[in-house]
């Protein structure tokens, strides 16, 4: 079984991806400041959020998220935290060895499906059109990634899924942080949302957000039973 740099077991793609599907709706975040972090994902998972994405975009990025996956583990233990914003093998690599549980990237890249596939961490690539999303299951991608959402509507996925039916898709920019938004795209067939900028508005109260997070995921739980 493959272990992280503190010796942790990992995640199996195949158990990440179930674990996905069960809550779907996943905070795509990034700050500078630990503390913060911590603390929007504190809040986050009292909401019910089981899956969070941290973005590297930062020149602290992955000094930020090797404390934070040390700070999920311990108080936040069903969490999967993985990384976004990959561009390359050699920081994939790095994030999977400081324990990210999936790997995000805005692009497909195949030095990267190899590198999660070689540590069977789950992979996510960004896609748009049909020729893209082919390429990228090929590359051994269980689901994929459309951004960004608002360009190409909820219609979008719908159409995808005539010849696709089976691809599982997880899209990102542009989701919205209310029922009639997730309705339209879950309802369109999504597997998940990634909810960045519009989910942390007005973040300054952290129990408020709770709250809000909670309600959304009663909603998407009538789609996903």
């Amino acid at each position: 079984m493959p272990f992280t740099t503190d010796n942790t077991p990992k995640i199996a793609s195949v158990d990440v991806l179930a674990r996905v599907l069960e809550a779907p709706v996943i905070p795509v975040f990034y700050h500078a400041d630990v503390a913060h972090a911590q603390q929007i994902i504190s809040a986050c998972y009292a909401g019910g959020i089981r899956v969070f994405e941290f973005t590297n975009r930062g020149s602290n990025a992955f000094e930020v998220f090797t404390k934070l996956r040390s700070y999920v583990r311990d108080n936040c233990p069903e969490m999967l935290l993985g990384i976004g914003t990959i561009y390359n093998a050699q920081d994939a690599e790095a994030f999977i060895q400081a324990g990210a549980d999936f790997v995000v990237q805005p692009v497909t890249t195949a030095d990267v499906a190899a590198i999660c596939r070689h540590y069977d961490v789950a992979w996510v690539p960004g896609v748009m059109t049909l020729n893209e999303i082919f390429h990228a299951t090929r590359l051994g991608a269980q689901m994929v990634k459309i951004f960004p959402g608002n360009v190409v509507g909820p219609d979008y996925v719908k159409a995808v899924h005539g010849p696709m039916p089976k691809v599982k898709i997880m899209v990102t920019g542009g989701v919205e942080p209310t029922i009639e938004s997730l309705g339209a795209w879950f309802g369109a067939g999504v597997s998940c949302v990634g909810m960045g900028s519009q989910l942390f508005k007005n973040a300054d109260d952290l129990g408020a957000l709770s709250g809000r997070i909670a309600d959304l995921m009663d909603f998407v739980k009538t789609f996903t039973r």
